[in-house]
């Protein structure tokens, strides 16, 4: 059976510490979920399984997805946790399609959410160690003994990065090295973050962006709307971007805030389903999965370039060619991994010395790739941006008429992710 993806939606994505700052991932998930069951008009009691996922796991919800579908499925509807970095949602929504092929679902709702303003602060091990002592001690000196263990310094937190496991460098730091590497300048990677700016704006302004979200009430009276994403700056410039300072190499870098993705709040969520049953209830369908590929290379290389070695994978196994993709969504983690893959997909020297093929795998026109911007502007909620692209890139693809897509994300640990949609 083949898999379509028959609707899709999301929360505002707000820039971390702003106006989602009290909701948790788990409630993200659930206003994502709840208003997908809500505009698609499934009947939640068909609905097969859920499989949500997150980068940044609450230690008090382990099964996040768990948690989500409790209060907006049945409660007969099982559900499963994935993580894949920023690829999350991607690995989600192929974990649906999988189950669909072989028969074992009909119809399976997938996505995930992320809460950056609620990172999980780690105590030190010692004051670990301490605390679980405390808890065993069943006498009142040994509890005393026990906290008079306990030193100033045990207290300090262990600070949250953003960094390889495996190398110790933070995924800003590895797009600092490849703008250097594959000599990408701070000009156009400044021009490449206000195109994303530009044209999320205009993809706000008219309705096309803001039709994938669900309306958020904010607490504590509900008054108070969100419906659309807040890191869009449609009063940015070229001059007022060049103005910033580099991040992580302050002296010779390219790499700024504003070429760069925000740490973003946000949910997302899609309706997977057999296309015969699609067809037999009369949903309507905006794409079906055509083909996927997951890659990945060494973390200590050029982290983010995941997407040229996903794509031509997911191209072959489509059976297409590059020259056959109408839209491109590429996830923007930075805009300099952006354009390091673009120009690895456009280069000879790549295919040959990297894929072992004649030519080069090449890339749709610039003006079809984002065309309503990217995570530069609208945010990336990690777990929430896979869903997110999807959504919109089929919107689009409806609109334009456009028979076919691709997605590609990027994602830490050397990992990337690439899918051709289909419209039928």
């Amino acid at each position: 059976m083949k898999t379509v993806i028959v609707a899709g939606v999301r929360t505002p994505f707000a820039k971390s510490g702003t106006v989602l700052k009290k909701f948790t991932a788990v409630e993200l998930g659930r206003m994502a979920v709840g208003e997908l069951v809500a505009r698609s008009g499934v009947d939640p009691a068909t609905v097969d399984e859920l499989i949500y996922g997150t980068v940044v796991h609450d230690p008090h919800a382990g099964n996040i997805a768990r948690e989500v579908g409790l209060t907006t499925l049945p409660k007969t509807v099982h559900a499963h946790t994935v993580s894949r970095a920023c690829a999350t949602s991607n690995q989600a929504i192929v974990a649906g399609a999988n189950l669909i092929e072989v028969g074992q679902a009909t119809a399976i709702i997938a996505g995930g959410a992320e809460s950056l303003s609620h990172i999980p602060i780690l105590v030190s091990d010692r004051l670990s160690e301490r605390l679980v002592a405390l808890s065993r001690a069943k006498a009142v000196g040994a509890r005393v003994r026990t906290l008079a263990g306990i030193r100033p310094g045990d207290l300090v937190p262990k600070q949250p990065q953003i960094a390889e496991p495996t190398t110790g460098e933070t995924m800003g730091e590895s797009a600092e090295r490849m703008a250097k590497a594959n000599g990408i300048s701070r000009e156009d990677q400044d021009r490449w973050a206000l195109r994303s700016h530009q044209r999320a704006a205009a993809g706000t302004d008219d309705g096309r962006l803001t039709s994938e979200i669900v309306r958020t009430y904010l607490p504590p009276d509900y008054e108070n709307v969100v419906s659309s994403d807040n890191g869009i700056r449609s009063d940015t410039s070229l001059e007022k971007l060049s103005s910033l300072r580099p991040v992580f190499d302050r002296k010779y870098g390219t790499v700024t805030a504003g070429n760069a993705s925000p740490l973003t709040d946000g949910g997302s969520a899609v309706l997977l389903m057999s296309e015969e049953r699609a067809r037999a209830e009369g949903f309507e369908i905006l794409g079906r999965i055509r083909s996927y590929a997951f890659a990945a290379l060494d973390p200590a290389g050029q982290l983010l370039q995941g997407p040229a070695f996903a794509a031509p994978l997911a191209l072959e196994r489509a059976g297409v060619t590059m020259r056959d993709i109408g839209l491109m969504e590429m996830h923007e983690a930075f805009a300099s991994q952006v354009l390091s893959n673009l120009q690895w997909l456009d280069s000879d020297t790549f295919a040959r010395d990297q894929l072992g093929r004649a030519n080069r795998v090449g890339h749709p026109d610039p003006d079809r790739i984002n065309v309503m911007g990217g995570s530069i502007a609208i945010g990336h909620p990690f777990a929430a941006t896979g869903a997110r692209v999807t959504t919109t890139l089929l919107n689009e693809m409806k609109r334009r008429d456009v028979g076919l897509g691709l997605v590609t994300v990027c994602a830490a640990g050397g990992m990337g992710f690439a899918m051709v949609l289909e419209r039928v």
